[in-house]
């Protein structure tokens, strides 16, 4: 079946995307406002785009009225943000942080997270979060309703129980990260998994010829 997007609604382009692309990572984003206030709520619509500058992007799709939501607002106030992963063990407390609080309702408080103060920038980071990763903004872009957030991380933070410091050799599965995936409300844990090795062209160009 085949979709023209330019004739299907804004939701029906949602739900064929977001349940079409995933597992998706989520990014725990914790902001503070030039007030103060903070701020802490997931994004699913986010990744690495790069090592050289060290690079994260955000999706942020603004409220129905056009607005901004808070994440985006103190992105875009204070040039910083913090991206946090999530492990299954904090997965209820990152949905309560999808709650529609408003601008002065601290969802870190209300769902009794545990903080740690930055390095370098003011918005925290959060405790239990296995990896946590200080950014400065380094571009934005206003797509239609959707603002589109480039993160050069400057401090890059990991549980000392994840990591051999010596390789800088991370266990990713033992920090039991979870991911969005389709309609509402579902996750994926990263349990099940299989693993193949990338090919060389001489590697296939030698069984060419022996073959």
């Amino acid at each position: 079946m085949e979709f023209d997007f330019s004739k299907v609604a804004t939701p029906d382009r949602y739900k064929l995307m977001g349940s079409s692309i995933t597992p998706r990572p989520i990014a725990w984003v914790t902001t503070i406002s030039g007030e103060g206030l903070r701020n802490a709520a997931p994004y699913s619509f986010f990744n690495m785009m790069g090592a050289e500058p060290p690079l994260i992007a955000l999706g942020m799709m603004r409220r129905a009225d056009g607005t901004h939501k808070d994440s985006a607002a103190n992105i875009l106030e204070t040039g910083e943000f913090v991206v946090n992963l999530v492990s299954e063990t904090d997965s209820a407390s990152m949905n309560f942080t999808c709650i529609d609080g408003p601008p002065d309702f601290d969802e870190l408080t209300a769902a009794g997270l545990q903080t740690f103060p930055s390095s370098v920038i003011g918005a925290p980071r959060i405790a239990s979060a296995p990896v946590a990763m200080e950014c400065r903004l380094y571009q934005s872009i206003e797509a239609g309703k959707t603002t589109i957030a480039l993160g050069e991380v400057l401090r890059f933070h990991i549980d000392d129980a994840f990591i051999d410091a010596e390789r800088l050799h991370v266990d990713t599965l033992a920090m039991n990260l979870v991911a969005r995936v389709h309609g509402a409300g579902w996750y994926a844990r990263t349990t099940d998994l299989f693993q193949m090795t990338r090919p060389t062209f001489e590697q296939w160009e030698s069984e060419q010829q022996g073959a």
